[in-house]
């Protein structure tokens, strides 16, 4: 120690760099995240478009018009219309739902509007306070399905033999 509580000045470090070989790689960027989070304690207002997933934790009042689907968690609130592919409600929904392929409401899930979807599951302590429309499944499956002969129809050649001792 020095005069008056100071400390002694100690001499400078000597920086020496590192080979090349040795110095750290920088780590590539972050990967994209294929999901959106609206976090708990977050308000948007606005219009959702787009393609991905999007998991409401907060408030949102607005619109979604997705390809993809949307999470509703329980402690996330919709005001709105949503259109997507797979809806997912744990949370609160006030508007229409338009689910194209799949809708799900899950016992802590409310949902206060119409909902048109092709598949809708709601399981035990859901609450729905609106109609539903049961749309069509996908139309590209309808060709295959009209292809399909009855059972009546089956013919076998005549070198068939049925195997019973399996």
């Amino acid at each position: 120690m020095g005069l008056f509580g100071m400390q002694k000045a100690e001499p400078p470090m000597e920086v020496t760099a590192l080979p090349k070989e040795e110095q750290p790689v920088a780590s590539p960027p972050p990967a994209r995240a294929g999901s959106t989070v609206i976090a708990q304690g977050i308000t948007f207002t606005g219009t959702l478009r787009g393609e991905g997933v999007v998991q409401v934790e907060g408030v949102v009042e607005g619109e979604f018009d997705l390809t993809g689907a949307v999470i509703v968690a329980e402690s996330g609130v919709v005001r709105g219309p949503i259109s997507a592919d797979v809806v997912r409600v744990a949370g609160r929904i006030e508007g229409n739902v338009h689910a194209r392929e799949h809708m799900r409401l899950e016992p802590t899930g409310s949902l206060d509007g119409d909902v048109k979807t092709a598949s809708l599951v709601v399981e035990d302590g859901g609450s729905l306070n609106g109609r539903c429309t049961t749309l069509k499944s996908q139309p590209a499956l309808e060709p295959e399905l009209s292809s399909v002969h009855s059972p009546n129809s089956l013919e076998f050649g005549p070198e068939f033999e049925l195997d019973e001792e399996k």
